[in-house]
């Protein structure tokens, strides 16, 4: 395998096996997709499969700024036309269905109420924040505000709440839905123990704590079928206030193993170490997802074309995603097939703001200078 061979995913046939995956641009002034969302993701749709950025399923589930959710008509539509630009460019495109839980502030949310989450302890520690509202009316980057811990009784309307965003991504064009179940946000805030310290049936064992997503995905598979749903997870990552924990490598392959008896079409594996050397996802542990999950795998993390390559071959994953290359690379793809040096993303871009940084990379072809080579993600 190679990341040129085609991949048939559940039933949607990709052209190459180059994912790009989900990133929070916060470009969405109205919180509704607009002309610039669909030049952008248009901008990029020869990748195999286009992952959007996360949608938050509620204005309860935002934790940045400028997002464009899945929960009005308006969005619906402002998505309808991002699915058609990326559509009439040849390209596929899922929607990340996304709430942030406890990893957000009390600026974004109705009323100014707390957000929620399993706890009512707040998420704490570096590089924890939500893209938020400060005190002077600026917007940037703030601590979270102090979460409520979700009733029991709360917990079936967050799940519908996934559910029914996930049928809305469906009428808004999307050829599938990604559940976001990683890095920190609400999924995992049930999932990891040090977070969830609850006492009802979503909370204390293993079985308990993998309830709440499992809930999720056998919801959103109900609206939109299994074979149309994947789900992100960051195992062994600690993430926005997600301590490490002893059973971290047990909770996720039983889950894993859930997962795989509801057939769905894919899981996308965030390796959060790789960035800063130490890779986490190892060739051993790839190996043991493949015995107990039998849909499609898709890795992300600091990866370059060879190392995709590499893990292609071996039988390790089955769809490579690249994210932050694709930032200052529209044409990606094309600069893999030949060889060329990828272009350096402008981080101070990356979030809010309109075109500039956003839909005005030029692609191999266009640009006059020779870029440096940047293989992250």
């Amino acid at each position: 395998m190679s990341l040129f061979e085609t991949f048939d995913l559940a039933g949607l046939q990709l052209p190459n096996r180059i994912v790009m995956a989900p990133m929070t641009r916060s470009r969405a002034p109205t919180e509704v997709a607009d002309d610039l969302t669909a030049i952008y993701y248009q901008q990029r749709a020869t990748a195999g499969l286009i992952i959007s950025e996360g949608a938050p399923i509620s204005r309860e589930a935002v934790g940045y700024a400028f997002l464009p959710g899945l929960y009005t008509e308006r969005q619906i539509e402002g998505w309808r036309g991002v699915t058609s630009a990326v559509h009439d460019a040849g390209g596929r495109i899922y929607a990340q269905i996304w709430h942030v839980g406890r990893v957000s502030h009390v600026s974004l949310q109705d009323g100014q109420q707390p957000p929620v989450s399993s706890t009512d302890r707040p998420a704490e520690g570096p590089r924890t924040f939500a893209y938020a509202w400060r005190d002077d009316g600026s917007v940037g980057f703030v601590a979270p505000s102090v979460p409520r811990a979700l009733t029991t009784e709360e917990i079936a309307r967050v799940v519908a709440d996934y559910a029914h965003a996930a049928k809305q991504a469906i009428r808004a064009g999307f050829d599938g839905v990604e559940i976001h179940g990683a890095h920190g946000y609400l999924i995992e805030q049930f999932l990891n123990p040090t977070i969830n310290d609850r006492t009802d049936q979503y909370g204390g064992s293993l079985e308990a704590r993998r309830r709440f997503a499992l809930e999720v995905v056998d919801a959103v598979a109900g609206e939109v079928g299994p074979e149309r749903v994947g789900i992100r997870l960051s195992p062994l990552a600690q993430l926005l206030g997600a301590p490490a924990y002893a059973d971290n490598e047990a909770t996720y392959f039983e889950l894993f193993a859930e997962l795989s008896k509801r057939r769905i079409g894919y899981l996308h594996l965030s390796d959060t170490g790789a960035r800063a050397g130490s890779p986490v996802m190892t060739d051993a542990l790839l190996r043991r997802v493949r015995e107990v999950f039998s849909g499609a795998v898709v890795l992300a993390g600091s990866l370059d074309a060879e190392k995709a390559d590499r893990l292609l071959a071996a039988g390790l994953i089955d769809l490579a995603a690249f994210g932050q290359p694709f930032i200052a690379n529209p044409d990606l793809v094309e600069r893999i097939a030949i060889g060329a040096k990828w272009a350096v993303p402008d981080t101070a871009t990356y979030y809010g703001g309109r075109a500039a940084g956003y839909i005005d990379y030029p692609s191999y072809a266009a640009s006059s200078e020779d870029a440096v080579a940047s293989p992250i993600t």
